[in-house]
């Protein structure tokens, strides 16, 4: 099996907009090392993350993190160790349109 260290997904979301930052393709698996969200807003905000299945409508069992406070001009790190089979998602949501979000990690295919 290969193994491929890279940056998973690079968003920057619309405000108030469930949004896929990164889908695992198809006959790889993917485990999410890092998750970096930075606030580039002069105002604090917040950020929801979720891990699901593609079929899967998003639910409340999806969610690995649910409206966590980021101050102004700050970036939160988050290391999680996810993972993740063909076809799943990371999603994100941020309460303002000056967020953004890298992940990093590795997909084995």
């Amino acid at each position: 099996m290969a193994r491929d260290y890279k940056i998973l997904g690079q968003v920057a979301p619309s405000a108030t907009t469930m949004t896929e930052a990164y889908k695992v393709p198809a006959a790889t698996k993917a485990i999410v090392s890092t998750i970096v969200i930075a606030n580039h807003a002069a105002s604090a905000g917040t950020f929801r993350l979720a891990a699901r299945p593609n079929a899967d409508s998003i639910l409340q069992k999806h969610y690995l993190a649910y409206d966590i406070p980021i101050a102004a001009n700050d970036s939160t790190t988050l290391t999680l160790g996810v993972t993740l089979d063909s076809a799943e998602l990371i999603e994100v949501y941020c309460s303002s349109g000056d967020m953004s979000v890298n992940i990093f990690g590795s997909e084995i295919s």
